[in-house]
């Protein structure tokens, strides 16, 4: 007797993980009604709340990114051991049909129960520079959703790879179409800046708020403060992260800036499509979700990520000119001398700008959500043996 197919989404620990997850879920769960979805993370209390607010199960499976000391080494080994039995044992007390790994510490430990148990798998590949657990199982996975090309030759000649682009948020997505000029999928974001400019302030939108990000929101005030007289007539509006909004409100107000500093933003692609300049990290995810609103960025990539995945995300979108890059780790002066550098020109430059918005608009891909929940469907019903 066919059971309904049940999809575990396995990864998380940061919202670049977690949300591609919950947008191709929610193709999945048109695409098929019937289907069982659990997501399998580390337990943060945001990341449950997110799953289950989208009406997903949440599932914790203990996990420990790669220790930096000896003191973390022990936990590191007992709490991956004690999450790949869990896995283990979950995979086969919920009969899970396909395991979707999203990346993150919590994707490696549910990816290698599903191998071992014979569940297939699928990986999602959100940076152009594989993790670890891509580059692992690659070969033994279904298929490696990737948003880079340039995945490639990093991985096993035997794996199997399709460039989909990255997943991003839902309202992003709905954004992207409502706003299409034509049936290939460009904005009329030119014409929108035009007219824009003349009904509000240019909008300049720092993304301060990700972990690993407080360079940024220490460096930022600093370098507007350098650009003085270029800033007139822009809008400054700041995510500064949990537990740092006083702290950056006291940065503004001591360089004579002034600024919206906001812990988080709720309606972030809104935001940024109606805006005119961004400064943020590099993750896939908020690569992808800048194309998708077509604005020009100036890419600071997180020095400590794992891999240095950030800057070789960054170089692929500089590389396009696409955006502008500072790579931190390489700067010889002050993080914020180089973004006034960087920044001053841009400001004063329209034409600039748009040749840029142009560019990184190319590298959208507004069907990678449902183009990899459509992969899904067609993985499961290629396993019909699972769903009996």
């Amino acid at each position: 007797m066919a059971v309904d197919p049940h999809v575990l989404f396995a990864g998380g620990g940061t919202a670049g993980y977690l949300h591609p997850g919950i947008a191709v879920a929610a193709h999945l769960a048109k695409a098929i009604p019937e289907s069982r979805i659990t997501f399998a993370g580390p337990g943060h209390a945001r990341e449950k709340h997110t799953v289950r607010t989208a009406g997903y199960h949440y599932a914790i499976i203990p996990s420990q990114p790669v220790p930096q000391n000896p003191i973390q080494a022990l936990r590191f080994v007992a709490d991956n051991v004690a999450g790949y039995c869990a896995a283990h044992w979950m995979l086969g007390e919920q009969r899970a049909s396909l395991v979707v790994g999203l990346g993150g510490f919590t994707s490696t430990a549910v990816v290698w129960a599903a191998q071992s148990r014979g569940v297939p798998f699928i990986l999602l590949e959100q940076n152009a520079l594989p993790s670890r657990t891509t580059r692992w199982f690659a070969r033994e996975a279904a298929l490696v959703c990737a948003a880079f090309d340039e995945v490639r030759p990093h991985l096993h000649v035997q794996a199997s790879v399709k460039v989909t682009g990255n997943p991003a948020r839902p309202a992003f997505e709905d954004l992207f179409h409502r706003t299409c000029a034509n049936g290939k999928g460009h904005i009329a974001k030119e014409g929108a800046l035009a007219d824009a400019a003349n009904s509000r302030p240019k909008r300049l939108v720092v993304l301060g708020g990700a972990g690993g990000a407080r360079s940024l929101n220490e460096s930022v005030p600093r370098a507007l403060k350098k650009i003085g007289n270029s800033l007139s007539g822009w809008q400054v509006i700041h995510q500064t992260g949990e537990g740092q909004l006083q702290e950056m409100e006291n940065r503004y107000r001591k360089c004579g800036i002034e600024a919206l500093a906001v812990s988080f933003i709720d309606e972030i692609a809104s935001l940024l499509f109606a805006s005119d300049l961004v400064v943020c990290r590099s993750g896939g995810t908020c690569l992808a979700e800048l194309a998708l609103a077509g604005v020009p960025a100036v890419l600071v990539p997180n020095s400590h990520a794992n891999d240095d995945h950030h800057l070789a995300n960054a170089k692929v979108f500089a590389a396009a000119r696409a955006c502008c890059l500072i790579d931190e780790s390489s700067q010889s002066g002050a993080l914020d001398t180089a973004l006034a550098n960087e920044l001053q020109p841009l400001m004063a430059d329209d034409p600039a700008r748009l040749d840029m918005t142009d560019k990184i608009r190319q590298s959208a891909r507004p069907q990678a959500s449902s183009e990899i929940a459509s992969v899904i469907r067609e993985t499961l019903f290629g396993n019909q043996s699972r769903l009996l």
